[in-house]
């Protein structure tokens, strides 16, 4: 056999290209669990950019420390990050958190409420998000690996997408960005932890008004005001669009308001000249007409109370443009007419939508009143809360109807009004009486809620006679609810305080029985730790636990001995004056002695 013919030996560039050549290593991000999680921690939980921003920056503050990676001291000297500058995953990092701070920074302007030239500075901020996001996703599809790579890539196309929705130049293009984030997140929301598919879905819930938004802007159809309900929903990703909506709802109210020359109330009808009254009426009857559709049966009782606090905010701000139209009306005494019932017909509106929201309130407690605490540990109603919110809806009727009957001539619409609410408030008057009965049930006063319940349920029965022809049916039911249960409420109450009255002999004779002419002795638990006796009270007193006693007993402590020195003064002590040092004296000293 041949031998193989000897092979030359490798250069020294051969080896030392074969020394550099090393595994790649690829760096995995969940891009979208580290922004949620920084974001929801860190202030925009509540909405709070600043906060968020300082966040931002500090963890920048951190990241450039660890890593050596400083910009000079003293004098700035820029640093740029690249893909051979990639070293660790935390420089990936210090990228993704660039551009959450010029985002935050951004956002922070625009919910303030920019004007033209903050408003140039915030387009600025979200030029510079998008600029680090695009970094970011560049450098993940080289670093990181497929699953970073796809995540960041929907991130950059989630800023370019916020960026031009919020410079109203090119729709279509934002329209295409927050398409391919939300086909990024519905294919990574196949996959992973239960945790990661509800992060993308609630990510894609954020992007789907946007793109709704986006649609009906290319199309031409203008966004109903009824829509803006369903929008309602938390999170940063929606700060942005509902100023859009916004900003669109009030164009359109403005335009709707052209044509709004009055406001009608109870059959009486008031002209209104100021443009800023009618966008403020007209904006607070859109949410009426959105609180009470049909689809509001399924909307929850906290967003039908914020819909409120929207509504009574339309309604004052109507208010204060009506009272600085007053003051400058002058002496004409027509003008002040119209204005004064306007600004009483506002009022009553007011206050009629007042008792709407603590009726929504009432019964939200009555809800809670009757069950008992389930695991989440929710806080039940206690009878006194139900007669505190009955106290203001009977305060609220009384200034409505008192309002409606100050004017010197009433209509029939008028009285209608008042007759009804009157009767309301006899039906509220029952009620708290009710509960007071409760609350005095649950004290232990079965004579005071004995009395309680029968005069509720006589006030009821006189608001169910006035209410025979009443076309209210849902009051008459629940008046008619409410009797029955005043009757059997009484009829416990009674029956309790019988078998109470009568246990009271037998308690008695059995603490008469346990009485001892001799001091009692009172036994703590430390006192008694090897015998098996409680130290706790009986269940149906209030006495306290007796574990020791509080302060301790005074307790007999041995004094020191009292030592007194008898025998100095028998003692003779001998003379040793010849032991003492003689004083020498010098020849002076012996002359004068």
């Amino acid at each position: 056999m041949s031998k193989p013919a000897d092979q030359p030996p490798p250069s020294d560039m051969e080896v030392d290209a074969a020394a550099d050549e090393k595994p790649l290593v690829r760096f995995s991000i969940n891009v979208l669990e580290l922004m949620r999680e920084a974001q929801m921690q860190h202030g925009l939980r509540h909405g709070d950019y600043t906060r968020y921003r300082r966040y931002c920056t500090a963890r920048l503050r951190r990241l450039y420390k660890s890593l050596k990676f400083l910009h000079g001291r003293g004098k700035y000297t820029k640093r740029n990050i690249t893909e051979s500058t990639v070293t660790d995953v935390r420089f990936l990092h210090i990228v993704f958190y660039m551009a959450e701070r010029a985002w935050s920074h951004a956002m922070e302007k625009k919910t303030a409420g920019p004007n033209a030239q903050q408003r140039i500075y915030m387009l600025g901020r979200f030029r510079k998000a998008v600029k680090w996001a695009t970094l970011f996703s560049h450098l993940c599809s080289l670093k990181g690996d497929s699953r970073t790579s796809l995540e960041a890539e929907a991130y950059a196309s989630y800023m370019k997408g916020t960026l031009l929705f919020e410079q109203e130049k090119n729709i279509e293009a934002a329209m295409t960005n927050f398409k391919n984030t939300r086909a990024v997140y519905e294919e990574l929301g196949k996959y992973g932890s239960i945790e990661n598919q509800l992060l993308c879905r609630q990510r894609i819930e954020e992007v789907e008004p946007m793109i709704g938004f986006c649609s009906r802007k290319l199309g031409g159809s203008a966004l109903q005001a009824h829509e803006l309900l369903d929008l309602e929903k938390e999170g940063p990703a929606y700060d942005l669009f509902k100023a859009k909506i916004e900003a669109v709802l009030s164009e359109t109210r403005s335009q709707q308001a052209a044509s709004m020359t009055e406001f009608s109330w109870l059959g009486r009808r008031f002209p209104i000249t100021n443009a800023k009254t009618r966008v403020s009426i007209l904006k607070a009857q859109q949410l009426e007409k959105d609180l009470n559709g049909a689809k509001t049966e399924s909307v929850p009782a906290d967003k039908k109370l914020g819909i409120f606090d929207k509504i009574f905010s339309a309604y004052h701000d109507a208010r204060s443009c009506i009272r600085n139209d007053l003051a400058s009306a002058g002496n004409a005494e027509n003008i002040r007419d119209e204005l004064n019932g306007l600004d009483k017909a506002v009022s009553a509106v007011l206050g009629f939508r007042t008792i709407e929201r603590n009726q929504l309130l009432v019964s939200i407690a009555k809800s809670k009143f009757t069950k008992h605490r389930d695991e989440k540990n929710e806080k039940i109603t206690k009878p006194e809360e139900l007669v505190r919110l009955y106290d203001l809806l009977i305060q609220n009727t009384i200034d409505l109807t008192d309002l409606i009957s100050s004017g010197r001539d009433k209509n029939e619409e008028e009285n209608t009004f008042i007759q009804e609410y009157e009767l309301k408030s006899l039906a509220f008057r029952a009620e708290r009486c009710f509960y007071l009965a409760k609350s005095y049930s649950s004290a232990g006063k079965r004579a005071e809620a004995y009395a309680l319940f029968c005069h509720a349920r006589s006030i009821t029965d006189s608001a169910l006679q006035q209410l025979a022809n009443s076309p209210d049916k849902a009051l008459v039911q629940d008046l008619k609810a409410l009797s029955d249960s005043c009757r059997s409420n009484s009829c416990i109450e009674h029956a309790t305080g019988i078998m109470e009255e009568e246990s009271v002999p037998e308690r008695l004779s059995k603490g008469v029985s346990t009485l001892s002419l001799g001091q009692r002795k009172e036994t703590f638990l430390l006192d008694m730790l090897e015998s098996y006796e409680s130290a706790l009270g009986e269940s149906s007193t209030k006495t306290p636990c007796r574990i020791a006693r509080f302060p301790p007993p005074f307790q007999s402590v041995p004094c020191n001995p009292i030592v007194l020195d008898m025998a100095y003064n028998a003692i003779e002590f001998p003379n040793i004056e010849n032991r003492m040092k003689k004083e020498k004296k010098g020849l002076l000293s012996r002359f004068w002695g």
